[in-house]
């Protein structure tokens, strides 16, 4: 395993938890009715409130932490199709406004942020709360609310300028991680696992679907099988997937769409389902934990659900 200079004394002094986001990420603004609305950024505000951490604003990521995931002909396409005014429809469900380019690059900025604060060692976890959402944009194509593949810059960044080894993702949205699957497909330094209702949106996720070095585990869980069948597939596959890879740092696509409440999905999870696997979420890579969010639709499940996550969090960081 390739280690970075001192490990493992480079990530013990983090003390602390950190949360990123930006009034930019509010200036993507979808069509009216849209669920990925900015009202989830209030809800996201409701949720942190009273938690004791440390805010700081995402940075503009530059452009070419988005180039280590997309090429530059994608980046060029979707940010000559900004429109001056109203919006500009990229697939059925996702859509570009005036502010919806800087909104994006400050989405990556904050995970890129993260990244460098976990891994030397200025925090142990770190919640990321930007929008648009990522884990649906795949290399060349912009879908299911999504623009750039946030967690997976991350991880390239974690890799490619840390020079980190093995790291993992954990994706518990409701909905298959399709992009980071697609942008991630090749890359061995990377465990990559997605838990997601199916059937479901955007069909993709099936078990046999494993990466080109079988690097990639995916679960589908059936609709209404609650938190219970959660803990299970979790037990039982997932904790041991992340033991035997041994992470050096673990990235979250930390979707809360799976609530019982949600509108678009019917998993069945409560909040508490949401606390008990952050907890154990946080066992792995010595606690060091960068969670970036992506779907919840409900606002005041939403709320409820990044109050639970966060206290979790910030209760390791400490």
């Amino acid at each position: 395993m390739a280690k970075p200079i001192g490990y493992p004394e480079y990530f013990e002094k983090g003390k602390s938890m950190l949360v990123f986001t930006h009034p930019d990420c509010a200036r993507h603004v979808t069509p009216p009715g849209h669920p990925e609305r900015v009202e989830r950024l209030e809800a996201v505000e409701r949720g942190l409130r009273g938690s004791a951490v440390e805010r700081r604003e995402c940075p503009s990521g530059d452009e070419t932490e988005v180039l280590r995931c997309h090429p530059a002909g994608y980046l060029a396409r979707v940010k000559g199709a900004v429109p001056a005014e109203g919006w500009v429809q990229l697939d059925g469900d996702t859509f570009l406004s005036p502010g919806s380019y800087e909104a994006a690059l400050r989405a990556v900025g904050g995970i890129c942020a993260a990244v460098d604060a976990v891994v030397s060692g200025e925090a142990r976890t770190v919640f990321v709360a930007g929008r648009p959402p990522g884990h649906h944009a795949e290399r060349e194509t912009a879908m299911g609310f999504c623009l750039f593949g946030t967690v997976a810059i991350g991880v390239k960044r974690a890799l490619d300028h840390h020079g980190l080894g093995r790291v993992a993702i954990v994706d518990f949205d409701v909905h298959h991680g399709n992009g980071t699957q697609d942008l991630l497909w090749n890359e061995g330094r990377c465990l990559f696992v997605s838990s997601h209702q199916m059937p479901l949106y955007p069909g993709t996720g099936q078990p046999d679907e494993r990466g080109a070095q079988g690097q990639i585990l995916n679960l589908p869980l059936r609709p209404g099988s609650g938190g219970r069948a959660m803990r299970e597939v979790y037990e039982g596959a997932v904790f041991p997937a992340l033991r035997d890879w041994k992470p050096e740092l673990l990235l979250i696509s930390a979707g809360f769409d799976a609530h019982a409440h949600d509108p678009l999905a019917g998993l069945e999870w409560q909040a508490d389902d949401y606390r008990w696997l952050t907890e154990r979420l946080c066992d792995f890579a010595g606690g060091r934990v960068v969670s970036s969010l992506e779907g919840g639709y409900d606002l005041d499940a939403l709320a409820a659900c990044v109050a639970a996550h966060v206290g979790v969090l910030e209760e390791r960081g400490r």
